[in-house]
This record gives C-alpha cells, structure tokens and sequence, in this order.
C-alpha cells in the first residue's frame, strides 16, 4: 500500500513539473510570437533592416567548444622570467574553469546596429546625437552604450533569434580570447601586437581621423585580421561589457563550472581596451587576461566634475557589447 501511494505521489509529481515545463515554454514562446507579430506590423523598411540585423547576428555568432582551462595570470608559468603578466593583481590566482559550449559574436555591435534596435522598440537612440557629437557617431563604428543597454539589447536579439543569448560572463569572453583557453597574452590574429598590423598605428588613425573629420579617436571596426577564431577587435576599439559583477578577489573563490561573478557589487566587469591613438605598441590593459571595473551607468566621479561643463558628456561612449548565446 506504502508503495502504491509513493508511486502515485511521484506520478502527480512529474505531471506536474511537466505541466510547469510546458507552462514555461508556451510562456515563451508567446512571448516569442508577440515580438514576431509587432516586427510584422513595422513598416516595409523597417522590416528589412530587422531581418538584416538578425542574419547578419545569427551569422556572426561563433561556436565555441566547451572545456576546461587554467582561467587568470598565467604569466609565473608562461613568462621567461617568471613573472606575471598583469600589473594590477586582480588577474589571480590562476584558476580551474570548465565552460559549457556557448557561441560569441564575432565583433561587437555597432551604431547602425543599435538604432534597429532603438526604432523597434521605441527608446531613445544610444550615443550623443547633438550638433557637437553627430560626426563621431559612425554607423559601423561600436556603439557607446552603459551596461543595461547592453544588456537589453542581446536579450531581445535572443528573443528574434529563439536563443538564450545575453552578456557574455568573463570566463567565457577569457576562454575565446585565448582560443579556448591557450597561454595567448594578446587577442589578435597571432597573439603578437603588431603595429599597423593587427592593432592601429598613430597614422592609421590620423588617416581615420580626417576620413571622419574628427578630433577624437573613431572605434571603427573589423579593420584587421580576426583571431584564429575569427573574434574581431578584441584587443582595442571599446571595452566590452561583462555580465559579471566585478570583485578584484573572485578567483580565489570562483566555482570552476560557469562561474558568473559575484552576486552583487557596484561596478561592472569589462574586457578589451578603449581606442588607443596608435602610438601605443605595448598595450597592458588589451592582454587576454586583464580585467577592468566600470560603473554600470556612469562614475560618480565623472559626473560630478561635468556637472557644471557647458557640453553634453557622453560617458558611455568608450564602453560597448558583444553578445554571447548559451547553448
């Protein structure tokens, strides 16, 4: 009797955990169907830009093979001296990551990018659109966006694209820079920084500079070799946003499958660099391995000292998104 009575409760309960799974994907792909059907409602046009901003997403979007990998710096046992290769500290210890396959976009998502995103959903456009600002806002150029931004926008290209795609973790953004995990100190197309190579010369960006009649350095795009796996500008052209909470000692505490960052905290993880002027060559901040923390909106600090500046201060616009889909 003791037993038919079990049978029967675990009966009811996998009918009704099946009946929760079911609820959860007809929620979603409600949901799924309401965005296709206000797409369908766009004018012609609009339409158009929309498929083409999800093809070229679906296109540029790169497996990576899951694994595991020794995640930080690895500079004591990398380096000829023995050395780490990261001078802020906050890169140890070396630590064990085992990573789940997920996919990573091949470049990072542009202004011309965004402003579908925008005329969609009607929020406001990202970046300064003022009289002052307009020309260094370049369409193909990464777009300038705080970390909800960011956020929002991978999400809802998840939610076209049927995929569970959001800001990738830091981990994983590591593990693709160093071609799944390889001792690599630099993302670029042979782990070398080469000026006017694979990374900017001072006159290569003089020269972008008068293209675009501007004063400031434009982060503009794919204008070098990809890395083995095929990731553009992940050494320079904008920080990226992390989904991870940043704390200077998480790895002595991070748990080695998908770790997600902290919790809670007040800045967020970003990798890569901001556009250098070209006469940079040894570029600490772009190694694979460097971590940086960014207020997710704007530092305090910064908008305390603009607060009487007589010009808008776009304090975003070195800070951008590459999106990740986990699989």
């Amino acid at each position: 009797m003791k037993h038919n009575i079990i049978a029967i409760l675990l009966s009811t309960l996998t009918l009704s955990t099946c009946a929760k799974s079911n609820d959860a994907k007809q929620n979603a792909s409600h949901s799924q169907t309401k965005e296709i059907t206000a797409i369908a409602q766009l004018d012609p046009e609009l339409q158009k830009k929309v498929q083409s901003l999800l093809d070229k997403t679906q296109k540029e979007l790169i497996f990576v093979k899951g694994g595991s990998f020794m995640m930080g710096d690895f500079g004591l046992q990398h380096s000829k001296d023995g050395l780490p290769y990261d001078g802020d500290g906050d890169a140890v210890p070396l630590h064990k990551v085992t990573l789940s396959d997920y996919k990573l976009s091949a470049s990072k998502a542009t202004y011309a990018d965004f402003d579908i995103y925008t005329a969609v959903n009607n929020k406001q456009l990202v970046g300064h659109t003022d009289e002052r600002s307009i020309e260094e806002r370049v369409p193909t150029a990464a777009a300038g966006i705080n970390w909800q931004q960011g956020r929002d926008y991978c999400q809802w290209l998840g939610k076209q694209l049927n995929l569970k795609m959001d800001l990738p973790t830091e981990a994983q953004w590591e593990y693709a820079a160093r071609n799944r995990g390889q001792m690599i100190m630099y993302p670029t197309n042979n782990g070398k920084l080469e000026n006017g190579k694979n990374i900017w010369s001072f006159e290569q960006r003089q020269k972008a500079k008068n293209k675009y009649k501007t004063i400031v350095v434009v982060p503009e795009l794919k204008q070098f070799h990809p890395t083995p796996m095929g990731f553009y500008d992940m050494v320079t052209d904008n920080y990226e946003w992390m989904l991870d909470w940043y704390d200077p000692d998480y790895y002595r505490k991070s748990p080695e499958h998908n770790p997600q960052g902290p919790s809670i905290g007040t800045k967020k993880v970003v990798r890569s660099t901001a556009p250098d002027d070209g006469q940079n060559i040894k570029m600490s901040g772009g190694l694979t391995i460097s971590r940086h923390a960014i207020d997710p909106v704007a530092d305090p600090e910064l908008v305390k000292g603009f607060a009487n500046s007589k010009y808008s201060i776009d304090y975003n616009i070195e800070n951008s998104v590459r999106c990740a889909a986990n699989l």
